[in-house]
């Protein structure tokens, strides 16, 4: 089948050409990157010399007639003014949108979180949550998560087992993550001599973009609203997630809640529950599509603790895109993916 990818030079859009150009079932026919139309793929994304000899091209509709499924890797408003543009066109192909345009069922939370239109709502792309497979499955569009949105609502969706010994009221997350997960624009908090031997907040307050897209989606699983209190961290490397989420509970062991994970996740092949006492390093998933979980219960307090370990380019972006692409196909979601890291 044909791929195109809308955005092709940022982080995403790069791993998205190398996990493209390994992917047995997929050919790309198009990179599109209007700001760097002309330059050779291989000078933006040096990792690809071999793989990509072409240039860039500026968005053109017809460069998309013959492709069979297209990927958006565009900032947060931009995949859905286009796709709305080009509809006529698109209705007829099979898209993953990276971006937040359509993973946000209430236009108000679009409002308050990202601005402009709220142009939809498409099938949610995370194949790891209850039934979620099947919808992805039966679908042509798919809202992509957010990388943090992965590695949370990964870490919370066991919790519906004992939701009754659960106070989904009180979720506490404290996430960090690589610079490529702010893109690929210059900006002068991101900046090696800003961001090498520091860590720090941002976004403090409840105002991070992906504070909705959580609760809609772990609501969903729960049957009920959640509350989720959540401080984003910006980490000295390019690429990964370490989450540490934390929720309060009622007479609940940590035997009780690893079962819990182990039911969920034990036929999933890129979601894998640590050994005890081994715990997530966010350098064992580099370049993989591969979720590392470990839990554990604070008695003292009162409240179960997960920490989940991803890439954010791999199952936060750009994997996790492939993933969906292979459902929507018809494929075996493994196919193009590991769950094997680079260390």
């Amino acid at each position: 089948m044909k791929a195109a990818v809308i955005g092709a030079s940022g982080y995403s859009g790069g791993e998205l050409l190398r996990l493209l150009s390994q992917h047995p079932n997929f050919t790309s026919v198009a990179a599109i990157a209007h700001s760097q139309a002309g330059e050779k793929i291989s000078a933006i994304h040096p990792q690809l010399l071999g793989s990509f000899a072409g240039t860039f091209a500026s968005f053109d509709i017809q460069l998309l007639e013959e492709a069979d499924v297209i990927f958006f890797a565009l900032p947060h408003g931009e995949s859905g003014k286009l796709i709305s543009e080009n509809w006529s066109v698109l209705q007829s192909k099979k898209i993953i949108d990276l971006g937040a345009d359509f993973r946000l069922q209430s236009p108000e939370l679009w409002e308050r979180y990202y601005g402009g239109q709220h142009h939809g709502v498409w099938q949610y792309g995370l194949p790891e949550l209850p039934g979620m497979r099947d919808g992805i499955k039966a679908s042509s569009q798919v809202a992509n998560p957010g990388c943090y949105a992965t590695a949370i609502a990964l870490s919370l969706a066991p919790f519906a087992k004992i939701k009754g010994r659960v106070n989904f009221s009180d979720v506490v997350v404290t996430a960090a993550s690589g610079t490529t997960g702010a893109g690929r624009s210059g900006k002068i908090n991101l900046i090696g001599s800003e961001v090498m031997s520091s860590l720090s907040a941002y976004k403090v307050g409840g105002v991070h973009q992906h504070t909705p897209e959580i609760e809609e989606a772990i609501g969903k699983v729960v049957g009920g609203p959640i509350a989720l209190s959540f401080t984003p961290m910006l980490a000295p490397m390019p690429r990964g997630i370490l989450a540490s989420v934390s929720l309060s509970i009622t007479d609940s062991s940590e035997n009780e809640i690893r079962e819990a994970f182990d039911s969920s996740y034990k036929d999933e092949k890129f979601v894998h529950l640590l050994p005890g006492g081994q715990w997530p390093q966010t350098n064992s998933l580099t370049g993989s599509n591969g979720v590392h979980l470990q839990v554990a219960v604070d008695d003292h307090v009162g409240r179960a603790i997960v920490i989940a370990a991803i890439d954010n380019l791999g199952k936060g972006a750009a994997g996790q895109a492939i993933q969906n692409a292979n459902l929507l196909c018809g494929f075996d979601e493994e196919i193009g993916l590991t769950s094997v890291g680079v260390r």
